[in-house]
């Protein structure tokens, strides 16, 4: 089962839709997501609200995304978290994080160790990322991609967007933290869109990928598993070079070094970790 250090696809579900609570699993999904925020009317907060805490209090396994800290929702969504005996409660999602002491607050009322996936969706949240990403209660970081496009007028191009996904990913490298978890594709229909995106998130050092629709589950997971490609460079590197004792030894017309060498040793560990996804 994936942690949230590893964890590639994280499927949202609306969390005043308890029919649809099961489904992240059995579709694959790495984390299922029930949402109390962006996916809910705001006179069906209180009714999302007691269906996830349901949910969690009986057989359901899955992270909660709460409202973000300026909102009344936020005292009242941890409130009914704290309250029930949530054993399947695996982790929150802290929506519009700008400072530590948001997440420290978070955290606070929560069940301690709870995980804390901190979601950046601001200017100030970027321009926060190294802070965020070193506050003792995060376990990783998260881009909000539409709301920051909002938040800062600039258009959703992978151009316009370098900055900030390069600030989230060098924090997190910075902190000792997993690669963050990129924003979704709102393009639900277009798969070769979605491709294209996770490509570009995955080239840049993000290792996971929100999904807004089932059928973005298996490529999410594909796209942050090794290709079989990656697996036999991998196993043909630590063949030749894995006794060389950190010396520079040539592979195949490449210099492989002691950074190569960790670099093929990773590729091989994630590849047992996602074994079925780089299988199938």
């Amino acid at each position: 089962m994936s942690t949230a250090a590893d964890a590639r696809s994280w499927l949202f579900t609306p969390g005043d839709r308890p029919d649809r609570f099961g489904g992240g699993a059995a579709l694959g999904a790495d984390v299922t997501i029930l949402d109390l925020e962006d996916a809910v009317a705001p006179d069906h907060k209180a009714q999302a609200r007691t269906a996830v805490a349901d949910y969690l209090a009986g057989t359901g396994r899955a992270w909660v995304r709460v409202n973000g800290t300026d909102t009344a929702e936020w005292a009242d969504d941890l409130a009914a978290l704290a309250a029930a005996d949530l054993a399947e409660l695996v982790g929150v999602v802290l929506p519009k994080c700008e400072t530590a002491e948001q997440l420290a607050a978070t955290a606070a009322r929560l069940p301690a160790g709870t995980p804390i996936l901190a979601l950046v969706e601001t200017a100030l949240g970027i321009e926060h990322a190294t802070e965020l990403a070193t506050a003792p209660a995060t376990t990783r970081l998260a881009f909000g991609s539409v709301d920051f496009c909002r938040d800062t007028g600039i258009a959703g191009a992978a151009t316009a967007l370098l900055y900030a996904r390069s600030r989230l990913v060098i924090a997190s490298a910075a902190a000792g933290r997993p690669g963050p978890v990129d924003g979704p594709t709102v393009a639900l229909d277009d798969l070769e869109l979605l491709d294209t995106e996770l490509a570009h998130a995955a080239a840049l050092g993000f290792s996971g990928r929100f999904c807004l629709h089932p059928r973005q589950v298996r490529p999410t997971n594909r796209a942050f598993s090794p290709s079989a490609e990656e697996l036999a460079w991998a196993r043909r590197v630590i063949d030749l070079a894995g006794d060389s004792g950190g010396a520079a030894v040539r592979v195949d017309g490449e210099m492989i070094d002691r950074p190569r060498l960790a670099a093929a040793r990773h590729v091989l560990d994630r590849g047992t970790l996602y074994s079925e996804e780089v299988q199938s």
